[in-house]
Order: structure tokens, then sequence, then C-alpha cells
């Protein structure tokens, strides 16, 4: 039998008559209403999952930044190095392009002037006169500058380590390869690679990568490192984890870029800076001297010079007047005075002599070291390693002053006499100003304070 029921409430005969069918009709009808409101309102919405999504794939960067390692290589022969890069993969991790750089508004005319040779510097000597690979090393330099594992300049990026012959981070900056010049036209093109960088300009494919070598060297850190790109026969790497990640390069640039002293030949705005007015006391660029203004070697000793300082010379060039006097000689001490009086006429030194020293440089390439040194109670300098230090001179010996040592000389060579009273044999003076550790001494003697490095 069907029953017709009017729209709206039931027909008041029909509650009297079936007062439970007429109960579940209504709660029916208001669970239809209610239970579609519901879903609507408690529904997840695109926004919700997004919002949780993010939640829970929001990474935390490590507490440690990664480290940056100097640059050293396997020792392969080129052809063995170039099976073993091509037999690493190239990441299949996304490659996104970094975000285009632009040097903070504060920077002064002068610092963009630095920041940019700096830059041109990098691209030519790192990837030589050609476009494509000066444009991928200059995004390289840019990528660094904003994470944090790396100075905050353009010039403290370039110039990373090059007070050091084995820890510079562009081995151009402590090989010597700045005393080679490439023609105007080639500086001209590297600094207009440089300009569109510090302007926007961004290499794609380069991405994020903050580390490169050419492919017929294997560098240590290499194998830690994801491999993205290849430009011409240099190949790029990103750090692994989140340090490599966009999030990683947000750090803010400084303002004001670093004079650099070696690049002051090359670079008007850094020879201005360091102070190189032609004309003025101190104005001379050593690396612009006539060869026959270079210093001659001891007759005693052709690797060691005993010079004393033109006052002209500016004491920033010191270290390429000393390179240029030492020529390609694989071992060579460089030891200078601005008191003519000072400057002894052969060897070996007295301790006054070490103690008036004004400037020294040692290059031991067979163990990896090539250091200058100032005497900063005559110069000032920027980095406290570019000085000497005052120290103690020991005897060896407690009978008598014979092999006097420089102590506190540093991990790069073993102690070797600076002074001796009358030796048996001859034997070659070194150069003040090597660190080595303090060792106790034997006894007390008068205590004499040399320049040495600190």
């Amino acid at each position: 039998m069907t029953i017709d029921l009017p729209s709206g409430a039931a027909a008041p005969g029909f509650a009297r008559a079936h007062p439970v069918l007429a109960a579940v009709l209504a709660l029916v009808a208001v669970l239809a209403v209610a239970l579609p409101t519901a879903i609507v309102l408690t529904a997840p919405t695109p926004t919700r999952i997004a919002k949780k999504l993010h939640k829970h794939q929001r990474v935390v960067p490590p507490a440690e930044l990664p480290p940056v390692e100097p640059v050293a290589y396997i020792n392969l022969a080129p052809g063995d190095a170039r099976l073993i890069n091509a037999a690493v993969p190239f990441s299949t991790d996304p490659n996104p392009a970094a975000k285009p750089f632009r040097l903070p508004a504060a920077d002064t005319d002068a610092d963009r002037a630095r920041a940019l040779d700096c830059l041109a510097a990098a691209v030519l000597y790192e990837a030589g006169d050609d476009a494509e690979g000066e444009q991928a090393v200059a995004q390289v330099v840019l990528n660094r500058v904003r994470h944090p594992a790396f100075p905050k300049t353009v010039c403290g990026v370039v110039f990373q380590g090059s007070e050091r012959s084995t820890g510079c981070q562009f081995t151009f900056t402590c090989d010597g390869a700045l005393t080679r010049r490439f023609s105007n036209a080639a500086w001209d093109r590297a600094r207009d690679v440089a300009k569109a960088a510090l302007t926007g300009h961004v290499d794609k494919a380069v991405g994020y990568a903050t580390h490169y070598h050419t492919d017929w060297v294997v560098p240590y850190w290499s194998s830690s490192l994801d491999k993205v790109t290849a430009v011409g026969t240099h190949l790029f790497f990103r750090w692994t984890g989140w340090w490599g990640t966009p999030p990683a390069f947000n750090r803010d640039v400084l303002s004001s870029e670093p004079a650099i002293a070696i690049l002051a030949p090359l670079s008007d705005a850094h020879r201005a800076a360091i102070g190189l007015a032609m004309g003025a006391p101190g104005s001379v660029d050593a690396a612009t001297l006539d060869n026959a203004a270079l210093p001659v070697s001891t007759a005693a000793d052709p690797d060691s010079f005993l010079v004393t300082l033109d006052k002209s010379i500016a004491p920033a060039t010191y270290p390429a007047l000393a390179a240029r006097t030492c020529g390609s000689r694989p071992y060579c001490k460089f030891m200078a005075w601005t008191d003519a009086s000072a400057t002894p006429a052969k060897l070996p030194l007295s301790q006054q002599q070490v103690a008036m020293m004004s400037f020294s440089y040692l290059r031991d390439t067979a163990n990896g070291y090539d250091k200058a040194l100032w005497n900063c109670g005559e110069f000032d300098r920027p980095q406290l390693n570019q000085c000497m230090k005052l120290q103690v001179l020991m005897p060896a010996t407690p009978k008598k002053v014979e092999d006097i040592f420089l102590r506190d000389l540093g991990p790069d060579t073993a102690p070797i006499p600076m002074v001796a009273a009358q030796p048996a044999k001859p034997a070659p003076t070194p150069l003040a100003g090597v660190r080595r550790k303090d060792e106790p001494p034997a006894i007390t003697v008068p205590q004499i304070a040399l320049p040495q490095e600190r």
C-alpha cells in the first residue's frame, strides 16, 4: 500500500497513527541536511593540504657549516683522471638556476670597482679568454659569496687563502699566475662578463654549484659532492644535502670590498685603494720595476738575497718584488731592510740584523711553502698572519751559541739554523719569520726580541 504525504510537516493523523515511523523520517530528514554540511565544512581543502605537507616536509639546516677544503689533488696522470671523472655520474636531482646577484646598494663606486676587478681576474685566470667558461666561473664565485661557508665579499671569496701557497681556493691567487699578463682586449672582455654577473646575469647550467675543476685532475673533495654539469673541460659540483639547496644561499653580502695588493698591478681600483698614487712616498708598484732594478743574490749563496728596500716602493707590493727577484728558483730566501745601515753584506746574519729585518719572503717549492711577512712594528698589515712576531732566540747547546734557531715556525718546515757563530761548516741561512712551535729552553740566556709571524 502506498501512503502519500503532503509536502512539509507530516499529516497530524499519520503522526498520531504511526509515531515511531514519523520520528524516523524526521531524523532521516535532519541527517540528509546535516551530513553534507559537515563534510563540506571539515573536508581538507587544497590550502590545508599544502600547509600540512609543507609542515612535514620542512628541512632544518645542519648546525655546522660544511668544511671548505683546500685545493689538493690525487696524484694521477691526466688520462687516468679523465677516466675517473667520466665514471662519476651527474646528479639526477633538480638543478635550479641561482637567483640574480646584485651588489649591496650601500657599496661605494670604489667598492664596486674592486669587486668588478676581483671577479674579472677570477674568470680570466681560471677560464682563460673563453666567454662560456668565464660566465660559469663567475656564477660559482657569486654562489660562494651568498653561502655562509665562505667570505661575504667578492674579493674575499676570490682571494680566500691567497696568503698560503697550498690553502688558496682559486689557484691563480697563490701560484704566481698573476705575474702573467693577458692582452688588454682579454681583460676588457673578462670585465664585461664580471659586470654582467654582478648586475643580474645568471648562468643557469651551473645552478648552485660552489666547486669546479678541470677534467684532467681529481681533487680530494670531488667524491663527496654532487656533480651537476660540465662546461667545456670544467666539471661543476655542489654540496650534498641541505647546504647545496637554494635556501642555504641566503646570506647578506657585505658592502665593503677589501683592497687586494697582489691585484694592484692589474687593477686601477685596487692600486688606488692601497695608496699607490704615483709620485707619493711608497707609491711605486714593484711589479712595474725594470728587470735591471731587481736585486742580485749574495756571492756565497745564489738563492739568497739581502736587500735594502727603496722607500719609493709600496710595502704592499714587496711580495711582487720578492717573487720577481726569486724568478723561477724552487728555493729562495729574500730578506730586506729599509735602513741601509742595517742591511748585511753577507751571511750569516747577526742577531741584531735579524731583529731589524723589515720584510722577509721564503719559497720552498719542495715542501709547498711560499710565505711573505712584514715587520708590523714598521708596516700596518690587514691580517695578523702577515706579521712577524717578537720571538726569543735560544742556543742549541749550553756551551756556546753555535746554532740559534727561530722557534714557533709552524708545521710547514723543520727547524733551520737562523744565526751561526763561526760554524764549522758553511750552512744555508734560512729566512726569518717562518713559524714553528715553541720548545722549552735548554738553559737561561739573555732574551733577544726578533720579528716573526703572529
